[in-house]
């Protein structure tokens, strides 16, 4: 009893040091020799150069040199025809406060009509109430945006809305006689403002801009034709002498100046040529735009000490481009596509080959090892891109060699020590 008893003793220290032993060499094997793989899947990386320039339009500013308070008409970025009213100049502050009566009587003449309408049947009051949403989601929008202009005439334009909504439920008793009282009320202050204000127009069409910067005399599209990268760098914007009360905007191109590599215009230029029917550059503006711009690369100036000027014309969204000036953003000249593989797991291979004449040549291949079943074979592949985290690839062999190409979903190997093509490794 006493001999099983110590024999059993003995059979489980054998088994537990076969334990250690087999955990400490799968250990040992797996530092020395650690086997990791991942997925090559499908990746575009775009082509980029940034830049930092200047926003350049045709512009004219305008003045008002007969002083008094002055009161906007038109929002920002909003096509004015020629001889339409931009700004009003109020004599005082009794005649600006009489303006802000006559708005409001204004208001409630409308609402009281809305009224009126929304009486004679339902389907005028669920248009308000749509009106109201969309007009919520506007004003929620441009508070993101910071853009509280808009958002100060969209919170009027609400608060008016939901006055003619409590109109459409309170009731649409005598509002006939209402608004009769209330025209005549505006129109004895109409009578009285005659005289204290006076109408800023626009002497031709264009886009209205409240914003002068003085860059508008400095920065004409004619004057983009010799601009040098010092002359852009040494810029000074020029304010009008007189009281600007904004500016117009005029034609449909803007254009985006910037100093560059003169190497890199030139493959701009050379990329922009090459481009197939329908495809274009893109410009993406680090700020106020949302969305990439088709632009083309209109003109390079004089070479200075291997930089160049670059212009780029562009023809869309001009209204959301009258407050840009000073800006910085990205050219994207098309994309890269093929399938991206960890930086790592790219390797070189030597391969041999025999001449006619009986020689042999030795050559170096590059592309990755991938695990195919339980050994490793070597793809080879072209670099279309790298950094220091991944790489883009393509399949660098003959159609005919199918399973030699890289696909998508293929297990390459990204770390394991020694390796050969057909080397066992799972």
């Amino acid at each position: 009893m006493k001999n099983q008893s110590l024999g059993m003793k003995w059979l489980m220290a054998a088994v537990t040091v076969g334990l250690l032993l087999y955990f400490g060499f799968q250990g040992a094997r797996y530092y020395t020799d650690p086997l990791s793989i991942t997925l090559a899947y499908p990746y575009q990386v775009e082509n980029s150069v940034s830049l930092s320039g200047y926003v350049v339009r045709e512009e004219r500013v305008l003045q008002d040199e007969s002083g008094g308070l002055l009161r906007l008409l038109r929002r920002e970025g909003e096509r004015v025809s020629e001889g339409g009213a931009v700004a009003a100049v109020y004599a005082d502050q009794a005649s600006l406060d009489r303006q802000a009566e006559i708005d409001s009587l204004d208001s409630r003449i409308e609402q009281l009509r809305y009224a009126q309408e929304a009486a004679q049947g339902v389907e005028v009051t669920q248009r308000l109430d749509s009106q109201i949403r969309q007009n919520i989601r506007d004003y929620r929008a441009a508070l993101e945006a910071d853009r509280f202009h808009d958002a100060e005439k969209q919170a009027a334009e609400l608060r008016g809305q939901v006055m003619k909504r409590d109109y459409t439920v309170s009731g649409t008793e005598d509002l006939t006689a209402q608004i009769r009282d209330l025209q005549l009320q505006r129109q004895a202050l109409q009578s009285q403002a005659a005289r204290s204000v006076r109408r800023v127009t626009a002497p031709e069409a264009g886009l209205y801009s409240a914003v002068v910067d003085g860059y508008e005399t400095v920065l004409t599209p004619a004057s983009l034709e010799s601009l040098t990268p010092s002359a852009l760098l040494s810029l000074q914007p020029e304010l009008p002498a007189g009281t600007p009360v904004g500016k117009l905007v005029l034609g449909d191109e803007w254009y985006y100046v910037a100093a560059m590599s003169a190497a890199e215009a030139r493959e701009l230029e050379t990329e922009q040529e090459e481009l197939r029917s329908g495809e274009t550059l893109y410009l993406r503006f680090q700020k106020g735009v949302e969305r990439d711009l088709p632009v083309e690369l209109a003109e390079l100036g004089p070479e200075e000490n291997g930089r160049v000027a670059a212009v780029f014309r562009g023809n869309t969204l001009l209204a959301q481009l009258t407050l840009l000036r000073q800006q910085s953003a990205q050219v994207l000249s098309g994309g890269l596509e093929g399938l991206r593989v960890p930086r790592e797991a790219l390797r070189v291979d030597t391969r041999v080959t025999e001449n006619e004449d009986g020689t042999t040549q030795e050559t170096q291949v590059q592309g990755v090892y991938c695990l195919v079943g339980r050994e490793a074979r070597f793809k080879p592949v072209e670099i279309l891109y790298s950094n220091n985290h991944f790489a883009l690839v393509r399949p660098d062999v003959p159609d005919t060699q199918e399973i030699l190409r890289l696909r998508a979903g293929d297990e390459v190997i990204v770390q394991a020590k020694n390796l050969y093509d057909g080397k066992v490794v799972g």
